[in-house]
C-alpha cells in the first residue's frame, strides 16, 4: 500500500472520529452548557475568526497547491516555499488587522445596533477575533504544507479530532464551574495557538521546510502568474469565505444573538445533510479535472451526472432521516424547547444543503476549465443575492428568513451557473436518473405520516417514560424506510453502484444464514 493511500485511510478515520466527537459535543454538551447567546457569541466569533483569517491568506494555499511543483526540490529544501508560504500569509494578515481595527467601531455597530440578546458580549470579546484568527490563518497554512508533503494525517487528526476533543473539554471545565465565560473565550484561543504549535512542530520534524526565501529563484513570469492568480483568488475568497457565513451574521446582527444561538444548532443539523458529499467531492475532484484538462467532454460529463446522482441518493435519504426524527431530536437535546424554534430553519437549510451538494460538483467542472475565471463573478452574484435576501427576510421572520435566504440565493446562483456550464463547457449534471430517487423519498415521507399517526403514539404511551417508547419508534422506523429505500433503488436500478453494494450485501446475509 503506498503512502498516499496509507494517508487517506489514516486521514478518513480521523474525520469519522471527529465527526462522532462534533456530534456529542454540539448538540448534548455544548446545549447543555451554554445559554443560546452563549453559543451564538461563539459561533460568531469563530466565523468572523475564520472569515478574517481566510482573507489574510492572500490566497495561498491555493497558490501553494498551484505552484509547488515549481519549488519542489527535496534537496536544497524546496527553494524556501514553506517561507514564502509564511511570509504572504503574515503581510495579509499585517493588513488586516489594521484593517480590523480601522472598522472596529463599524462592525460592533453591524452586530449590536439592532440585536436585542448578547450584543453586549459581542463588544465585550470582540477583540479575541484577532488572535483566533492568527491561529486559524496558520494551521491552515502549516495544513496544506503537509498535505503538500504528503504527511496529512497529523494535521487531519488536530483539526478534525484534537480542536473538537478541546472544544468538549472547554465546555465540560465551564459546566462543572471550573472557568467562566471568559475562561471559555480565553481557552479557545489557547486551543487553537497549541494546534498551530504543535502543526509548526511537525513540519519542522519532516526536515524539508526552510524559512529562507530565495528571491532570485522566482521568474519574472512565474511572478506575475503568480500575482494575477493570487489576486483572483483573493478576490474570489472575498465573496467566497462570506457566503456560508451572512445568515448567521444577519441573524446576530438583526435579531438577538439568542436566536443567532437557535440558528447555530439548526445549521450544524443541517450539515449532517451534506455530509457525504465531502467525502464524493474529494474522490471525484481529480477525476474531473483530469476529464477537463483533456478536454473529454463527454467524461466530465458521465463523472458530474454520476457525482450528482449519488450525491442526491445520499444526501436526500440523510435528510429524510433526520427530518422524520427532528421532533425526537428537539426532545433529546438539553433545552430542546428552545432550540424548537428552528425547527423550520432546519428543513430550509437542509434543503439547501442538498441542493448545494447535488449540483456543487459544476463548480468544480468550472474552476478546471478554461473559463475558471467566470467562478468569481458566479461568486460575486451568489454573495450580492446573499446579502439583499438577508437584509429584506432576516428582520420579516428572523432565523426562518435567515434559511429563506440562504436556499433563495444558492437557488438563483445554481440555475444560472447550470444555463453557463451547459451553454460554455456542455456538461449537465442533472439527469432522468435523479426523478426515481426523488419520487422513492417522497413515498417514504409519505408512509411515515402513516406511521406517525397510527404507530406513533402507541409506542409513545406504551413505557411510563415516553422517551422510551418515541427512541424505539425513531429506531424502527429509520431503519425500516431506509430498507425500503435502498430495496426500490434496487428494483429501480438507478445507479449501478448502488445495486452492487446491496449486492453485496444480500450474498453476505445469504452466506451468514447458511453457515448458521
Amino acid at each position: 500500500m503506498g503512502i498516499v493511500a496509507r494517508q487517506s485511510i489514516k486521514g478518513t478515520i480521523a474525520t469519522y472520529i471527529g465527526v462522532a466527537v462534533g456530534i456529542v459535543t454540539t448538540f448534548f454538551i455544548q446545549t447543555k452548557a451554554l445559554q443560546p447567546e452563549q453559543i451564538g457569541l461563539i459561533d460568531i466569533l469563530l466565523q468572523c475568526s475564520l472569515l478574517f483569517g481566510g482573507l489574510a491568506q492572500l490566497g495561498t494555499n491555493s497558490s501553494a497547491m498551484r505552484y509547488y511543483p515549481f519549488f519542489k526540490d527535496e534537496k536544497h529544501r524546496d527553494h524556501g516555499f514553506f517561507g514564502w508560504t509564511l511570509l504572504v500569509p503574515l503581510i495579509g494578515f499585517t493588513f488586516f488587522l489594521l484593517a480590523f481595527f480601522l472598522f472596529k467601531g463599524t462592525i460592533v455597530d453591524f452586530f449590536t445596533k439592532d440585536s436585542e440578546v448578547g450584543a453586549d458580549l459581542f463588544a465585550k470579546y470582540v477583540n479575541f477575533v484577532v488572535p483566533l484568527a492568527f491561529f486559524m490563518l496558520y494551521i491552515s497554512v502549516f495544513e496544506t504544507n503537509s498535505n503538500l508533503l504528503l504527511r496529512i494525517v497529523l494535521p487531519k487528526f488536530i483539526r478534525e479530532v484534537g480542536l473538537r476533543v478541546g472544544t468538549l473539554t472547554i465546555y465540560l471545565l465551564y459546566f462543572y464551574k471550573i472557568i467562566d465565560f471568559d475562561g471559555v473565550i480565553i481557552s479557545f484561543c489557547i486551543l487553537y495557538g497549541l494546534a498551530t504549535i504543535i502543526n509548526i512542530v511537525y513540519l519542522m520534524s519532516l526536515q524539508r521546510v526552510s524559512f529562507k526565501i530565495e528571491p532570485k529563484f522566482i521568474s519574472a513570469q512565474l511572478k506575475r502568474d503568480f500575482l494575477f492568480y493570487t489576486l483572483f483568488m483573493i478576490t474570489a475568497a472575498l465573496a467566497g469565505n462570506v457566503i456560508p457565513m451572512l445568515s448567521k451574521f444577519f441573524v446576530a446582527a438583526k435579531t438577538s444573538f439568542h436566536l443567532a444561538g437557535v440558528f447555530t444548532i439548526a445549521t450544524n443539523i443541517a450539515a449532517l445533510v451534506e455530509m457525504p458529499y465531502r467525502s464524493l467531492g474529494a474522490i471525484s475532484r481529480p477525476h474531473i479535472s483530469d476529464a477537463m484538462a483533456k478536454q473529454d467532454i463527454k467524461t466530465a460529463d458521465a463523472l458530474c451526472k454520476n457525482v450528482a446522482l449519488h450525491q442526491f441518493i445520499a444526501g436526500s435519504f440523510v435528510f429524510f432521516i433526520v427530518w422524520i426524527n427532528i421532533d425526537f431530536l428537539f426532545d433529546l437535546l438539553p433545552n430542546g424547547d428552545i432550540y424548537r424554534l428552528g425547527k423550520w430553519a432546519v428543513l430550509i437549510l437542509s434543503l439547501s444543503r442538498l441542493i448545494y451538494s447535488t449540483l456543487g460538483v459544476i463548480t468544480t467542472a468550472l474552476s478546471y476549465s478554461k473559463y475558471y475565471y467566470y467562478s468569481l463573478i458566479f461568486t460575486i452574484l451568489l454573495a450580492t443575492m446573499s446579502i439583499i435576501l438577508n437584509s429584506w427576510l432576516v428582520p420579516k421572520w428572523d432565523i426562518t428568513g435567515g434559511a429563506l435566504a440562504n436556499v433563495g440565493s444558492y437557488l438563483v446562483y445554481f440555475v444560472l451557473l447550470l444555463a453557463f456550464i451547459k451553454w460554455k463547457i456542455g456538461v449537465m449534471p442533472l439527469s432522468k436518473k435523479l426523478i426515481p430517487v426523488a419520487a422513492i423519498v417522497l413515498a417514504l415521507f409519505a408512509l411515515n405520516w402513516l406511521w406517525t399517526c397510527v404507530l406513533t403514539p402507541l409506542f409513545a404511551n406504551f413505557f411510563e417514560n415516553p422517551i422510551f417508547g418515541l427512541a424505539i419508534n425513531a429506531a424502527l422506523k429509520s431503519a425500516l424506510f431506509l430498507v425500503l429505500g435502498m430495496v426500490a433503488l434496487y428494483k429501480l436500478k438507478v445507479s449501478s453502484s448502488v445495486n452492487d453494494l446491496v449486492g453485496k450485501m444480500l450474498e453476505f446475509l445469504s452466506g451468514f444464514q447458511k453457515n448458521s
